[in-house]
């Protein structure tokens, strides 16, 4: 609520105030985790840590908490989940309140990954649910370094004559082009996606209906915008849609299908190009979320990630990892 930012932005110009008079003396706590790990805060017990968290802060010392989920993608030395604590001159306080919840992060680790289904088994639960369904295609995600262009999901959804399906967004710029030339309106035999790599599978061949041309377009993010770039939307004879763009994005706004010619709310399937930072949009919008495995390029499990720079030992490469502070 609007208030509830206000009041809190007080909160934050009081505490600046009290560091530059001297009044308060921020001292950093650090845990390393010592952990690869992906951590959902859209599910428990993960949720329920960071409410704990929340409510902690501004209490007992407690200036702010934070929890580094680390990018598991990322491969430097510094790769990995941590945990900050900054407390009002309370070093020893901190410490330990770092280590609590750092063993409180790996204690559910194991147990709090989502389960990845392949995409016909993905489409198979839509189908069975009633209303609007959202899946996830977290492997073929810009935000994590894949090129956002793979055809799988396309070439199901349109195998299986889906009709008032969706998938977005797919990274495209020559397609783009190509649409913008035959102009919105157009029927034609069309070719798109499947271009970057091996992992992006065949090119699209249909017959397609440019449904929209927006230049320089965008979709929101938590209250900002994010360009996309031109982006055109085809839609297929059998009624699958697919928004393409030509700046290179993940999806995390449900305006990226709305901006461009699709109505999501009244789609049967939405398959997003995104891990996560779809969810707080799409959610209210889904009769449930649904969380897949493609044949994009990234993957959920760090052992199959070729890391050079990462320190070790570290979980789960070493079983034997152990958290530690570090500062």
């Amino acid at each position: 609520p609007h208030t509830d930012f206000v009041a809190r932005g007080h909160e934050v110009v009081t505490m600046v105030t009290d560091m530059i008079k001297g009044r308060i003396k921020p001292v950093k706590s650090v845990w390393d985790c010592r952990t690869l790990a992906y951590f959902p805060t859209d599910r428990q017990p993960m949720r329920g840590l960071v409410d704990r968290i929340s409510a902690m802060e501004g209490k007992n010392g407690v200036l702010s908490i934070s929890i580094g989920h680390g990018f598991s993608q990322g491969d430097t030395p510094d790769t990995g989940a941590r945990i900050l604590v900054i407390t009002d001159n309370a070093k020893a306080y901190g410490d330990k309140l770092a280590e609590e919840i750092g063993h409180a992060l790996v204690a559910m680790r194991e147990i709090i990954q989502p389960k990845l289904l392949k995409p016909d088994d993905a489409i198979d639960e839509a189908l069975a649910i009633k209303g609007t369904v959202v899946i996830a295609d977290t492997t073929d995600n810009a935000g994590g370094g894949a090129p956002s262009d793979n055809t799988t999901f396309l070439h199901r959804l349109i195998a299986r004559k889906v009709r008032d399906s969706a998938v977005a967004p797919l990274w495209d710029p020559m397609a783009v082009r190509l649409a913008f030339d035959s102009g919105q309106g157009t029927r034609t035999p069309f070719r798109f996606g499947g271009k970057v790599a091996r992992t992006s599978g065949k090119p699209v061949d249909a017959e397609i209906e440019i449904v929209a041309c927006v230049p320089e377009s965008f979709q929101s993010f938590a209250g900002s915008l994010v360009p996309l770039g031109d982006v055109a939307t085809l839609r297929t004879r059998e009624g699958v849609s697919a928004v393409l763009i030509s700046t290179r994005a993940q999806a995390m706004g449900i305006d990226l299908f709305g901006n461009h010619g699709v109505d999501p709310r009244q789609q049967k399937i939405l398959v997003v190009k995104s891990n996560q930072h779809f969810y707080a949009a799409f959610a209210p919008i889904a009769a449930k979320v649904i969380y897949a495995s493609g044949d994009g390029p990234l993957t959920s499990n760090p052992k199959r990630l070729p890391y050079k720079l990462v320190r070790r030992p570290i979980w789960p490469l070493d079983r034997s990892a152990k958290g530690h502070l570090i500062l």
